[in-house]
């Protein structure tokens, strides 16, 4: 916390917040370097949500909007669960629980704790990929790759909604995507996606691989073997099979994986054997699910893959797998998103889409018992508004990398958030002082009232719209060396010497009254608005290039996140 000068400032900010708590009173302002937030309201308003309009029996795609990527999934009983990756941030891999496959509620995050997710200093598109949930004998199982910090690992717990364990290490598996798949013979299986046999062939020539796994030892054991060699056919040298995941139906084995890298070329392709160890054949009408034969198209899906399955008690088989949708070639800013379709059996082999159908908006509903919409809703136009009135974070806000002190505060005064400023910038390897959450439409709107008057220069504090290190929009207020500015700051490539000023003003600011701060995005273009009372909005800049914020442009495998942020150059 920021340290006073002298006990007269001292005792004043004591009255201040005691203050704050009388029932009925506006919290108290307090002239700190620490900003204070009130509120931050999300609003999404998609015109193809208007367009195409979901009926009492249809549900919305995505059925997680915004950067939900490679969404794994299981059943228990007649509760479904879902996790999706998440890289960088922290906690890691959000947990969400369903009882209809279509409204979810997030029940937590699987990596919770430090101890469990070491992402210091890595990249935002680094860290967790691709987890995949499995249940057996009471216990829920997720494993996943850590990239560039010790590789695969699994953990376990009782409860979905946590706590986990601590990491299980696989040090003797080379590659990334593993899952597990338990046998009906009480054998496990790991596969995962790894290096070919030999030299590789080409770039992106991969290989599946399975072995058998003894949880008394904690070991790999028996032969390991390659399954799928490159992907459904060698010859036309297909690229980056991985994310593989075993499911028996009949006594016969079946294996999808996705295919063609995670760009416009991806797929979902299936495979089949009478034996776990193979041989897997492939299907001759592969892919059973992409977009990359359309034809350009209003409101596109695309990127379809990355797959995983679900049987419904009542025999239903419905697949969960990435997507993007993209506002113009190659263009998208929300991230890849979790959508839901159906599987359909022919001849005995599932597919999800054939021929040249798109990947709906609205489709009906699964043939399972209705449950009461989600109080934070994922899919469709919605807003959400945290009034920062609980003692513990929305589970929908996530920091950047692995927390090593606690620099948020949300009991001093209540009902708001402090964020405590650190010399930690959004364009280092550190953990900044940031809180975001997900930017789930191409038009929205994020919005917040903060409390800040900067004392000492390169100070700031604000609203943020961010996408990685070196790709990021930054609005607040800023103290410039001789007084406190509003300003806009924008960095748009990993060239740049950090960010730099767009645009900025003087504005009156007090420690008595809040600036309110506003970014609005519309597909490729992105508005910062401000305002010194409320709902009295003026604009300091429309129509900047949000295009800086795509994956396009800024790499990676994330999307762009909202959020508050503080920043001091001192310790």
């Amino acid at each position: 916390m920021t340290r006073w000068s002298s006990v007269g400032a001292r005792a004043l900010v004591s009255v201040l917040l005691a203050l704050s708590c009388r029932p009925g009173r506006p919290p108290a302002p307090v002239s700190t370097s620490n900003p204070r937030f009130d509120w931050f309201e999300y609003r999404g308003d998609d015109s193809v949500y208007k367009l195409n309009r979901a009926g009492p029996n249809d549900y919305y795609n995505p059925i997680l909007a915004g950067f939900y990527p490679d969404p794994t999934i299981i059943r228990v009983g007649d509760d479904y669960y879902l996790a999706t990756s998440s890289f960088a941030y922290f906690p890691g891999v959000p947990i969400f629980h369903s009882k209809d496959l279509v409204n979810w509620t997030q029940i937590g995050h699987i990596l919770d704790r430090p101890s469990q997710l070491n992402v210091d200093s890595a990249g935002v598109s680094r860290g967790i990929f691709a987890p995949a949930l499995s249940y057996r004998d009471s216990t829920f199982y997720m494993i996943t790759t850590l990239i560039d910090r010790g590789g695969n690992f699994y953990v376990t717990a009782k409860n979905p909604a946590g706590p986990w364990s601590d990491p299980v290490w696989l040090s003797d598996m080379d590659g990334i995507d593993p899952s597990f798949f338990f046998d009906d013979d009480g054998k496990s299986y790991i596969l995962n996606n790894g290096p070919p046999v030999g030299e590789a062939l080409y770039e992106g020539h991969r290989a599946i691989w399975i072995q058998q796994y003894d949880f008394v030892t904690k070991r790999l054991v028996g032969p390991r073997s390659v399954i799928v060699n490159g992907g459904v056919d060698l010859a036309k040298r297909p690229i980056w099979i991985e994310a593989p995941h075993i499911f028996k139906r009949d006594g016969t084995y079946y294996l999808i994986c996705a295919e063609g890298g995670t760009a416009d070329q991806h797929s979902e392709v299936v495979f089949r054997s009478e034996s776990v160890m193979g041989p897997y054949v492939p299907y001759s009408g592969n892919p059973i699910l992409t977009q990359r034969h359309l034809d350009p198209r209003p409101f596109p899906v695309e990127t379809t893959g990355h797959a995983d399955f679900v049987e419904t008690p009542n025999g239903e088989w419905w697949a969960v797998f990435l997507g993007t949708r993209n506002y113009g070639r190659d263009l998208w800013n929300t991230g890849r998103e979790t959508f839901l379709l159906p599987v359909t059996w022919v001849d005995g082999w599932p597919t999800i889409l054939t021929g040249r159908a798109t990947v709906p908006y609205v489709h009906a509903r699964p043939n399972l018992p209705r449950q009461a919409t989600a109080a934070v809703p994922h899919s469709g136009n919605f807003s959400v508004r945290d009034e920062f009135d609980a003692q513990t974070l929305a589970p929908y806000w996530e920091m950047l990398r692995r927390p090593r002190e606690r620099w948020y505060d949300l009991t001093s005064v209540p009902g708001s958030l402090t964020l405590r400023a650190r010399p930690e910038s959004l364009s280092g390897p550190g953990q900044p002082s940031l809180l975001a959450r997900r930017q789930q439409h191409g038009s929205a709107t994020a919005s917040t009232a903060m409390w800040y008057v900067p004392t000492r220069a390169g100070d700031r504090a604000g609203i943020v719209a961010f996408q990685n290190e070196s790709h990021y929009y930054f609005l607040g207020l800023v103290h410039d060396g001789t007084a406190p500015r509003l300003e806009l700051r924008r960095r748009a490539g990993r060239g740049a010497a950090g960010d730099s000023v767009v645009a900025s003003a003087s504005v009156a600011v007090s420690p008595t009254a809040p600036l309110y701060l506003r970014i609005r995005a519309r597909e490729g273009r992105y508005d910062f608005l401000y305002a010194t009372k409320p709902n009295a909005w003026q604009t300091l800049v429309a129509d900047a290039d949000g295009t800086v914020l795509s994956t396009k442009a800024a790499g990676g495998f994330v999307g762009t996140m909202f959020g508050i942020y503080a920043y001091t150059a001192s310790r």
